[in-house]
């Protein structure tokens, strides 16, 4: 390129530098360094190509030359014109897309109809620092809640060292920090004190709040079942419920244990049983206030395991299910093993819909199939799939040996969860006008190690959801995010959004400029 081309070229950069100083003070980066930097290099720029360009300006008045300068400065500054409209316009219409792999900047399904169910606004109170680390992501917290129910859910933040009345009323120690969440207006209004919370726990916090009361479930023992709470033996941490209590107590309900054993009926304060892997039998008496408490329109979720007897096979007659015997195996969905099944053929049943709607794969290891009667349960039993195998799956009756289907053995697609209910409006001592029941082929899901696969803690609450008649708590819950995020300091956004939104634009514009100029020099 020739030298006078260099200089014209280097002239149309002085004045795109120039005039787009104030566009990078207001606009873009707001640094006043980076703006006077600006301004002053194209300036500089600028006065080099008068200097070398005397005889050229001199001319200036010929025709030719004035509307080759005015082209250019027009052009220039069309240029800049449109570069702060289309920044304008995409701050006026700021629209997010999450192409995360694990949705981490998205609300979940529950976390919105939880928001949208809401019928008095609710507050959060966020007593923590400026500088605190966790200060941007709780802020972006907040603002997707807000921007999903933005006349029923707000929030503000308050530094705990510059309100010490904030910090004496919740009774906050130097360096503690504290989220209020309250429903409705007032001091006095229902709230609950949650530490730095998640997704999951602030949802949770709203629901309760929600809730009229909450509901006892009943987990029961004495026959082998998996305990409420995870016990603390010799060789560590035993198997127990604890996540699963965790997850009870978060969305509402009151779990506790009963043992049967003495009673004669189950406590009229009972919104629900759970039979979690009972390994004895229950004793007459026992069955029997089961099945009076059912009759009165009482509700139980039963989760069974492979190689166990609890004598409750004629109670689960009576509303239309049997636990086969064997364990349930499917050569091609599988995990790695045909006895540890991977399934996504769901019923038509309301509790797997929203699974079914995302194409979730609940895996249960080593479970019992279920066969389904036709005929011979209580007059008034519905009974229905809500989970089934493949059409390659099988039962198999001796696991130890075989792993292949062999002759008389149960084949094709099999139920491994179904649910049962009946109409009780005509019993005499009535709790609830529907009994309803769901019967689950195996129990090692509820465990605390196999708590965390979404798809079986949803395809569990879900269960719980439609068994207690709780529609709002059939949906699928925020997952166990593993967030990746970069954090950047104030400082490095700044220098990021200057590149991205100045620098880069005005480089490509320059490239542009100069290689009209050159080929019309030519």
């Amino acid at each position: 390129m020739r030298a006078n081309s260099i200089s014209q070229v280097q002239g149309a950069f002085g004045l795109l530098l120039l005039l787009s100083s104030p566009f990078t003070l207001l606009l873009t980066s707001g640094s006043v360094p980076l703006a006077v930097g600006k301004a002053v290099l194209g300036a500089v720029m600028l006065a080099h190509y008068v200097v070398t360009q005397r005889q050229e300006l001199g001319r200036a008045g010929s025709r030719r030359t004035g509307r080759f300068l005015a082209t250019t400065v027009i052009t220039t500054l069309a240029a800049l014109g449109v570069l702060v409209a289309l920044n304008v316009l995409a701050f006026q219409n700021n629209r997010r897309f999450d192409l995360t792999r694990e949705r981490i900047f998205s609300l979940a399904p529950q976390t919105r109809e939880t928001l949208a169910g809401l019928k008095e606004p609710a507050h959060a109170l966020a007593l923590i620092p400026p500088t605190h680390p966790s200060y941007g992501e709780l802020e972006e917290l907040f603002r997707r809640y807000h921007e999903a129910a933005p006349q029923t859910f707000d929030y503000a933040f308050a530094d705990p060292r510059r309100e010490p009345a904030l910090a004496a009323r919740y009774q906050l120690k130097d360096g503690q920090t504290l989220v209020v969440v309250s429903r409705g207006e007032g001091e006095d209004a229902p709230h609950t004190t949650l530490p730095l919370p998640s997704e999951q726990e602030l949802t949770n916090a709203l629901i309760q709040l929600g809730a009229a009361g909450a509901q006892k479930v009943y987990v029961l023992e004495g026959h082998g079942e998996w305990p409420l709470e995870t016990p603390n033996g010799p060789q560590g941490p035993g198997d127990g419920l604890s996540e699963l209590r965790r997850q009870l107590l978060r969305e509402g309900y009151r779990p506790e244990p009963l043992n049967l054993l003495g009673l004669k009926e189950v406590p009229r304060d009972a919104g629900l049983l759970i039979i979690a892997g009972a390994k004895e039998d229950y004793t007459a008496p026992e069955v029997a206030a089961l099945r009076t408490y059912l009759g009165e329109g009482g509700r139980l979720l039963y989760f069974t395991d492979v190689g166990t007897t609890d004598g409750l096979g004629l109670f689960l007659a009576d509303y239309g299910v049997q636990v086969d015997d064997g364990v349930a195996a499917d050569a091609q969905f599988n995990a790695g093993n045909p006895f540890v099944l991977v399934s996504n053929f769901f019923g038509k049943h309301v509790i797997t819909r929203p699974l079914q709607e995302r194409a979730f794969n609940v895996q249960l290891p080593t479970v019992r199939s279920l066969t389904l009667f036709r005929e011979g349960f209580l007059p008034g039993v519905k009974v229905e799939p809500v989970l089934l195998t493949s059409p390659y799956a099988w039962v198999e009756t001796r696991p130890q040996e075989d792993t292949t289907p062999s002759d008389g053995e149960k084949m094709g697609q099999l139920t491994l969860v179904a649910a049962a209910a009946r109409d009780t409006r005509g019993a005499e001592a009535r709790r609830f006008d529907e009994a309803r029941l769901v019967v689950m082929g195996d129990s090692e899901l509820l465990l605390d190690p196999n708590w965390g696969h979404e798809a079986n803690r949803n395809l569990v609450m879900n269960a719980l959801g439609w068994a207690s008649h709780q529609v709002e708590k059939i949906t699928l819950r925020p997952p166990d995010r593993e967030t990746s995020t970069l954090e950047l300091s104030a400082g490095q956004l700044q220098v990021l959004r200057f590149v991205s939104t100045d620098l880069l634009p005005l480089s490509l514009l320059g490239v542009g400029l100069a290689v009209w100029l050159s080929r019309r020099n030519r």
